[in-house]
């Protein structure tokens, strides 16, 4: 038998790829009141219910440079675009389905929500990065300049996470929303299945997805155990100053993480690796019924109207 040449390889490897079946690409969405929002390749979309029982959508173009421009779409830089992508879609979207629910004559503005966000987020701050601070302080009685008094600080984070969404889960209104998250995962693994997507295929699929934002922040909250060690020999304040300023490097290293667990999410490591990630998720997502469903249907629909093709892989937020 003749040996192959190295040429006939080359060709053979290039015909392979020309010929391959293109990778899926990655939808993305979150819950927002009564509703949900779907991320698609060049446009994203918001279905909710409204008041009346009938589902409303809107829909936009991704035409921000973050979308846009290829330089965010690198490793590590995609991280902070996504990040940037999840708050701000997140904000439009958030507004426009409260608006849906309040009605013509109490519009929720701008400039409330901006200010509602920002209040949150001092919040969030001095609840997972304040809080842990304090008390590790108290648990570790050594120096608080110390690489272990960052590694408890780190594990007080994690526990306030959980702890958090288990306590906000048991509220009415978070409850709802939780559904409606869970109804989201459904509607994309249902799709990522290869299933027809409608309500009694969407039913029986799971409500855990590994492109989650819950599981993104578990993986943050490890990640930044590891990037935060250094610089537990620093002053307090510069150490708190520093911790914020690396956000940016902890959500890219974050999401490459997700990023690359979700592709071998088939694997023993993949399964074994995600364990954590996907059972924090039964606390920020609910069985949805088939109302709930529906909308998650019509917005996955919305988002997926006038694309050519959704075999093309994409770099779509995380769920």
């Amino acid at each position: 038998m003749r040996r192959p040449r190295i040429r006939d390889i080359v060709l053979t490897a290039a015909l392979s790829a020309a010929t391959a079946p293109p990778q899926m690409f990655f939808y993305g969405g979150q819950a927002v009141i009564e509703g949900v929002l779907m991320r698609g390749r060049h446009h994203y979309a918001v279905a909710a219910r409204r008041p009346d029982g009938s589902i409303t959508v809107t829909s936009e173009m991704l035409n921000s440079r973050v979308n846009t421009n290829p330089v965010w779409a690198k490793p590590f830089l995609r991280g902070v675009a996504g990040l940037y992508e999840m708050l701000a879609l997140g904000m439009r979207a958030l507004q426009w389905s409260a608006n849906v629910q309040l009605g013509e004559e109490a519009q929720l503005s701008a400039n409330t929500l901006r200010g509602t966000v920002a209040v949150s987020m001092v919040f969030a701050l001095g609840l997972f990065i304040g809080l842990p601070l304090l008390l590790a302080g108290v648990l570790h009685r050594g120096s608080q300049r110390s690489v272990v008094g960052v590694l408890i600080e780190g594990a007080f984070r994690a526990l306030i996470l959980l702890g958090y969404l288990a306590l906000i889960g048991r509220l009415r209104s978070v409850r709802r929303l939780f559904e409606y998250h869970g109804a989201e995962h459904k509607a994309i693994n249902c799709l990522e299945s290869g299933a027809v997507v409608d309500v009694a295929h969407v039913r029986p699929s799971s409500r855990l997805h590994p492109r989650c934002g819950t599981g993104f922040l578990v993986v943050v909250a490890l990640v930044s155990v590891i990037v935060f060690a250094p610089l537990g020999v620093l002053p307090i304040p510069v150490r708190i100053a520093l911790q914020i300023a690396l956000v940016p490097v902890v959500a890219g290293i974050s999401y490459e993480s997700i990023r690359g667990l979700a592709r071998i999410r088939h694997t023993t490591f993949g399964r074994v690796a995600l364990v954590p990630v996907l059972a924090t998720q039964r606390l920020s997502t609910r069985e949805p019924d088939d109302r709930q469903i529906e909308v998650a249907i019509t917005a996955l629909a919305a988002a997926r109207a006038g694309e050519d093709s959704v075999s093309e892989l994409h770099d779509a937020t995380a769920t």
